[in-house]
This record gives structure tokens, C-alpha cells and sequence, in this order.
């Protein structure tokens, strides 16, 4: 899910991408390490005990300003993003809207912000009658009247970075949660004369995941995009709503995915391919011009003009020969 966020900034020239880890920091660092884009330019730092998102944004700065040569990458007034890691359908166009609103309403901080019809669970914006940003209230400690607001805080900010530190150490944590929140910030800002300004954003964008139903809504929703945006681009699908794709994956030209198609990792399909039905591969390379039917593949190489399958087992490591035809039930591991 983190990966998917990352990818949100590939439309922005990233000079440092730091993720603020704390439960289960260790497999998390592996996971987002590996599959990082190069060009995220990707740390890790710690935030050992959760005080809030103000406190993770105060430990994430502290590692932007350790890094070596950060401060002469980035200038006093250089944009910083604060992202949660829970909102995978955020797309790269959005933030880039948001950056460039910041950057040219010259705001201190911008906020990307929603309208939904059901508010609940979320902080609301609260508006000066000129329409500038005065605060935002978190629903535990709302009144009644705060509460009825449905322009809602996504939890995405852009920030001048000389200004960020210093609000954030006027921050409390005189709340109901006892946290020091980044909203708090705003509100310091504001407080300072400082231009608040805002960013809206398609509610079904920003949409937090935080159970399992939520996650499988979510995969459905970037499972239709992803696979969209192969078919726009030429390649054949029997049934799209039968057909998994992962973000991380390639196809060439004029491939036809069967349904049942299941295609993950770093997995690489060549031009002139057919695959399907029913066939699983991971991290799997497909040479060009090469059928695969019934088949499951793990971190395998199928060379050009191959067929493989029906009911094959490639397992790791296994190796399929340019037009080589493995007949059915081929078992990689023997």
C-alpha cells in the first residue's frame, strides 16, 4: 500500500522520500526498500513511540535535515509533502495539483481536502467567512456544530519547509488523544498570518484503508484503473473483470490475457504473448511470441516462441528454452 503512495509522486522531481516507520518497522523497511522506485530517493526513520502525526512529522524532518548534502539540495522555501501511507488510489496528478497551488498561491501550508456526504471519523475544515483556512478540528474533540461540516482533511499537506519546524514545536498535546497533531500546525500558522490555502481532491482518492473490506475495495478500484490503462494501450482482454494485474508488471504489444490471468511482481510478459487462462505468474520473464495456459510460474524464464503448459508448475529458478513446448502437467522442479 505504501508503494502505491510513493508512486503518487512520480510527476514531482523528489529529492528525498523518507517513510516514518513504528509497528513492525523492520519488515516494512525491507518491503518498501525493495520495491521502491530509484527515483523516490526512499529513507527510513523511526518514530520508537507513536505520539501522533505531528510528532512523526517532527522525527521525519530531523531525518531530512541529517541527511548528507540535504541541506544544500533543498532551499528554505522547498515544498514538503506529508503523506499517510493508507491512501493507495491517490493519484499522481492530484498531488501535483496540490504542489502547484502551493507553490503559486505562495501559501505556507496547503491542505488537500474532500467533500463526502458521510464526514464521520474525519477532521473537519473550519473556514474564516473570507473562506481562509482557520483550523482543523479532529472529530473527538468537535462540537456538534464543527461536526456538521463535509469538507473533510485527507491528511495530505504540502508545507514550506522553513516554516514547518517552527510551527511544529509550537504544537501541544492537549487533546483528547494526548498527541501532538499536524493539523495543530495549520492552526499555529494561521494564528501567525501565515496564508493557509487548500487543494480539493475526488473524495474516492483519498479514502483511508483500515480493514480488510476496505483494502479488498480498494484493489478492485486500482485493479479496474491498472487494467484500463492496458487496454487503452493495446492489449487484448477477454474479461478485464477476470483479469489481475499488479502495478509492477510490463507487457508488450498485442498480448492477449485470458481470464483467470493472474500476472504480479516483476513480472515481464514480451510482445505477441498469449497467456491464460487460468495461469498465475510471479516474477516471471515471457519471451516474446510465447503461449502459457493453465500455468503457474515463480521467478521463472520462458523463452521467445515457448508453450508451456497446460497444468505446468514452473518453480523458482526454472528455465524454458526458446521454442521449447513443455507438453502438459511439466513439473519445473524435476
Amino acid at each position: 500500500m505504501v508503494i502505491h503512495v510513493i508512486h503518487a509522486l512520480k510527476d514531482l522531481q523528489v529529492n528525498k522520500t523518507v517513510i516514518v516507520v513504528g509497528h513492525a518497522a523492520k519488515q516494512v523497511t525491507e518491503v518498501v526498500a525493495q520495491q521502491s522506485p530509484p527515483w523516490a530517493h526512499t529513507a527510513f526513520v523511526e518514530q520508537k513511540v507513536q505520539r501522533g502525526t505531528g510528532d512523526a512529522t517532527i522525527v521525519g524532518l530531523q531525518a531530512i535535515d541529517s541527511e548528507v548534502g540535504a541541506a544544500s539540495e533543498m532551499s528554505d522555501t522547498s515544498t514538503v509533502i506529508v503523506m499517510p501511507g493508507d491512501t493507495p488510489l491517490l493519484k499522481a496528478s492530484t498531488i501535483l495539483a496540490l504542489v502547484n497551488e502551493h507553490q503559486n498561491s505562495k501559501n505556507s501550508a496547503t491542505v488537500l481536502t474532500a467533500f463526502v456526504e458521510e464526514p464521520t471519523g474525519y477532521g473537519r475544515i473550519v473556514r474564516a467567512k473570507d473562506d481562509r483556512i482557520l483550523k482543523i478540528v479532529e472529530e473527538r474533540d468537535a462540537s456538534p456544530e464543527i461536526r456538521s461540516i463535509n469538507e473533510i482533511n485527507t491528511g495530505i499537506y504540502a508545507f514550506r519547509r522553513d516554516l514547518l519546524g517552527p510551527a511544529l514545536r509550537r504544537i501541544s498535546n492537549k487533546n483528547s488523544q494526548s498527541e501532538y497533531y499536524l493539523t495543530d500546525a495549520l492552526e499555529v500558522l494561521a494564528g501567525m498570518g501565515h496564508q493557509v490555502g487548500s487543494h480539493t481532491a475526488p473524495s474516492n482518492e483519498v479514502s483511508g484503508v483500515n480493514d480488510r473490506w476496505q483494502l479488498a475495495l480498494a484493489e478492485r478500484e486500482l485493479r479496474n484503473r491498472t487494467n484500463q490503462a492496458w487496454l487503452m494501450s493495446g492489449v487484448t482482454m477477454f474479461d478485464p473483470r477476470q483479469t489481475f494485474i499488479d502495478v509492477t508488471v510490463t507487457i508488450g504489444k498485442d498480448v492477449t490475457l485470458l481470464p483467470g490471468t493472474i500476472l504480479q511482481g516483476d513480472t515481464k510478459i514480451g510482445d505477441n504473448c498469449e497467456i491464460g487462462p487460468n495461469t498465475r505468474l510471479i516474477h516471471t520473464t515471457v519471451g516474446a511470441g510465447s503461449r502459457v495456459e493453465n500455468t503457474v510460474a515463480q521467478e521463472s524464464i520462458i523463452g521467445k516462441k515457448a508453450k508451456v503448459g497446460p497444468f505446468a508448475n514452473l518453480t523458482p529458478g526454472t528455465k524454458v528454452a526458446d521454442g521449447a513446448i513443455t507438453g502438459s502437467f511439466y513439473d519445473g522442479s524435476r
